[in-house]
């Protein structure tokens, strides 16, 4: 069985297939493909409300690739999201409705708990240590999910609209840093020590960047080191220095922001990062809806 998901996000749209195979009796999902395009929706929608003649295109053009591909890999089923930014703008449903004509792809708007409870569907709490309490942190380019886990259950979600291209358009307030701040001393508590769990695409490169080993936590003091260092490059410098692509240059900075405010609040020092995304849950969430009606 093929599998594809759909996520299309503030800062990037991505196509995730997968394949699902059964191996003694438990299913085994096999990436076969993974294309991104940065088409940095929330650049118009943060800004003046709606997306944008040139990016609407982008998208109902990315829409009509990523259905060819799915025809190309005869995925059985998908799923396609979209979060954030579409959910903004005064236009999205319109966009939705010209991408189903040209394409055929049903984009589903969901909410920010819905983007949080989607990560549940990764199984993230299933195998970590009981001794410990976990934080996963999603942060995007329109908003920032987080989910907290405690005996093996999720405990507290929320989203908060605190992401990286909001952040690089200054259109993030004192007030939404303190909710913020506020909810985290409230929740994320725990007698257990706590630690965090990142994804998005800027902690998995601050990840591969710094030649941690998989299964290995990178410190808060790591993320605060590289977050001075990236803090006073231009973005033109870190492209060159760290070889970023420009649109991974201009909003790490403000990723490693929200992750050490969120690690600092909740009093934890150590991050994993296992490359898990809301596609990933996406995947997960279709195949689960699969065996329920079987």
């Amino acid at each position: 069985m093929k599998i594809a998901a759909i996520d299309i996000g503030s800062n990037a749209a991505r196509l995730l297939i997968n394949e699902v195979k059964i191996n003694n009796r438990k299913p085994e999902f096999i990436k076969l493909n993974l294309l991104r395009i940065p088409l940095r929706l929330g650049m118009d929608v943060f800004t003046i409300g709606k997306i944008g003649t040139e990016r609407e295109k982008m998208v109902i053009d990315s829409m009509k690739i990523f259905s060819d591909l799915m025809r190309i890999y005869k995925v059985d089923h998908y799923r396609a999201c979209a979060t954030s930014a579409m959910r903004d703008a005064a236009n999205g449903n319109e966009i939705i409705r010209q991408v189903k004509e040209t394409s055929g792809i049903n984009i589903e708007i969901i909410s920010g708990d819905e983007e949080a409870t989607l990560i549940y569907e990764n199984h993230v709490a299933e195998g970590l240590d009981k001794e410990f309490a976990y934080l996963y942190i999603d942060v995007g380019g329109g908003s920032t999910e987080l989910t907290f886990y405690e005996n093996g259950k999720m405990v507290y979600e929320r989203s908060f609209n605190i992401g990286t291209i909001r952040l690089l358009n200054n259109l993030v307030t004192m007030d939404n840093w303190k909710e913020m701040k506020d909810e985290i001393k409230k929740n994320i508590v725990s007698k257990k020590p706590i630690v965090a769990i990142g994804s998005g695409g800027n902690i998995n490169k601050v990840f591969s960047m710094s030649k941690t080993k998989d299964g290995k936590p990178m410190s808060l003091s790591h993320l605060k080191k590289v977050y001075k260092e990236f803090n006073e490059l231009s973005v033109s410098e870190r492209m060159t220095r760290y070889s970023l692509r420009e649109d991974r240059a201009d909003v790490l900075v403000h990723a490693l922001n929200i992750f050490n405010n969120v690690m600092t609040w909740a009093d934890i020092n150590r991050i994993f990062v296992p490359k898990i995304s809301v596609a990933d849950g996406l995947i997960q969430n279709i195949y689960s809806q699969l065996q329920h009606k079987k």
